[in-house]
C-alpha cells in the first residue's frame, strides 16, 4: 500500500505552512510549493547556512521544512498567476496557505470562491490568531504568539522564584506546534470528505494550537482557581538536578512510590525516612532543602549512571540531552531516526526522519528539498494555459 494519495498546494512560508505540507509530503502526499518569482520561501533566507556561507539554496530551516516536495514559481499578485492557482486548485485535495484573513479574498482566491471551483477541495488557513475573533487581523512574530498562549508565563520551569523572567520556547517551536495542528485536522478533514463528506475551510490558530498543548498546567486555573506559573513545576511534580561534569537531568517526585524509588537510587540515606523528608507535605514544603540534598548526590554521579540507577528502582527521571547527546544516542539511531539526503547545492546531511513507522504502508524514498522553481515547467505545462511563470 502507498502512502497518502492527495494532491496538495502549499501557499505557505516560512515555518507553520510549509511544516503542515511537509508533515503530509512524509505521508506520501504529492505537495506543489508556490514560491514568489525570484525570491521564493522566506524560511530560504533564515540560517543556519551550509558551512556559514549565506544561500538561499543551503538554508537549513528551508531544507529540513521542504522534503518531498515540488516547487513551481508563480505571482498570484497577476492575473496570470491567479489562473494557474486556479488550474492546479482545480483537480487539487487541499490548500494550505498561511495569508492574513481576507487577502486571498481581495485576490478572488477566498474560500467561497475555491470551494465554487471545486466543492472538494479542502483550505487549511493557518494564522496567527485564527480567522474569528478581535485578533484576527492581527500579524506576530514567534514571540507575541509564545506569550499570547501563556506558555512562556510558564518558562523556564523550575524556575527558582518569579524573580526569574518568562521567557518564550526555543528555536520556532510553537510555530511548528501550529504546522502539526494544520497537518492533523487536514488529515481529519480528509478522511471526513473520503467517507461522502465535501471539502471544507479548517481554521489554525497559532495560538490556540499552543495554548491546547500547555493544557495541563493552564487548565489548573479552571480547576483550581490557582493561577499557574513557571515556579509551579519545580515543586514534587518534577526536579531539575544537576549530575557530575555539569550535565543535568530530571527526576520525578510527584508521588510516593515515585520519591521511594529515587531514595533507594541514592543508596537510601537516613534522612530520607526522617521528617520532614518522610512525607509528601514534608518534601512540599521543604522542597528548597530536598532539592539540595538530592543535588547533592546528584552531582557524584553521571547523567547516564542517574538514569539507570532511578530506572532500577522502579521510579522515572530523564537526561536533559544536549544536541550532540540526541544525536549520538543510540535508540534513535537503531529506529533510523536520521537520514541522509543529498541536495544539489547544500550536498548530503543527516534529516530527522518521519516519528511515526506504519506498518502497512510503503513511502516513497525521501527527496531533498527543491531548487526555487524547480519544478515549474514540469507542473505548469500540463494546465490548459500559458503561464510566464
Amino acid at each position: 500500500m502507498d502512502g497518502l494519495n492527495a494532491r496538495i498546494i502549499e501557499l505557505a512560508d516560512f515555518v507553520a505552512g510549509p511544516y503542515c505540507g511537509k508533515l503530509l509530503a512524509d505521508f506520501g502526499a504529492d505537495v506543489i510549493k508556490i514560491e514568489k518569482p525570484g525570491r521564493g520561501d522566506d524560511a530560504r533566507y533564515i540560517g543556519p547556512f551550509k558551512d556559514d556561507v549565506p544561500n538561499p539554496e543551503a538554508s537549513g530551516t528551508f531544507l529540513y521544512l521542504n522534503t518531498n516536495k515540488r516547487s513551481v514559481e508563480l505571482d498570484i499578485e497577476t492575473e496570470e498567476g491567479r489562473l494557474a492557482l486556479r488550474e492546479l486548485l482545480r483537480t487539487a485535495d487541499v490548500l494550505i496557505e498561511d495569508r492574513m484573513p481576507g487577502e486571498l479574498e481581495k485576490l478572488g482566491l477566498g474560500y467561497e470562491e475555491l470551494s465554487a471551483l471545486n466543492p472538494n477541495l479542502i483550505v487549511t488557513s493557518i494564522t496567527p490568531f485564527g480567522q474569528v475573533g478581535p485578533y484576527r487581523d492581527y500579524k506576530a512574530y514567534h514571540l507575541n504568539l509564545y506569550h499570547a498562549s501563556g506558555q512562556g508565563y510558564l518558562l523556564p520551569m523550575w524556575a527558582i522564584n518569579l524573580d526569574v523572567p518568562p521567557c518564550q520556547g526555543p528555536g520556532y517551536l510553537g510555530l511548528y506546534d501550529g504546522g502539526m495542528a494544520g497537518a492533523t485536522a487536514t488529515l481529519a478533514a480528509l478522511f471526513w470528505r473520503d467517507a461522502g463528506g465535501t471539502g471544507q475551510h479548517v481554521d489554525v490558530s497559532i495560538q490556540h494550537a499552543m495554548m491546547t498543548l500547555e493544557r495541563s498546567q493552564l487548565r489548573r486555573l479552571a480547576d483550581d482557581g490557582v493561577n499557574p506559573n513557571r515556579t509551579g513545576k519545580g515543586r514534587l511534580l518534577e526536579s531539575l538536578v544537576e549530575c557530575a561534569g555539569g550535565e543535568f537531568a530530571v527526576v520525578i517526585l510527584s508521588s510516593q512510590q515515585q520519591w521511594e524509588g529515587l531514595w533507594r537510587a541514592m543508596g537510601s540515606p537516613a534522612w530520607g525516612k526522617e521528617p520532614p523528608f518522610d512525607t509528601q507535605r514534608g518534601r512540599s514544603d521543604n522542597y528548597a532543602e530536598l532539592r539540595q540534598r538530592i543535588n547533592a548526590w546528584s552531582r557524584t554521579v553521571t547523567q547516564d549512571e542517574l538514569f539507570h540507577a532511578i530506572q532500577r528502582e522502579g521510579s522515572a527521571a530523564a537526561p536533559i540531552l544536549t544536541a550532540e547527546g540526541v544525536f549520538k544516542l543510540e535508540q534513535f539511531r537503531e529506529r533510523g531516526h536520521f537520514v541522509t539526503i543529498d541536495h544539489p547545492v547544500a550536498g548530503p546531511l543527516e534529516y530527522v526522519a518521519q516519528p511515526t513507522r506504519p506498518s502497512n504502508v510503503t513511502l516513497a524514498p525521501k527527496r531533498s528539498a527543491p531548487l526555487l522553481g524547480q519544478h515549474t515547467r514540469e507542473v505548469l505545462d500540463g494546465l490548459s494555459l500559458v503561464s510566464a511563470a
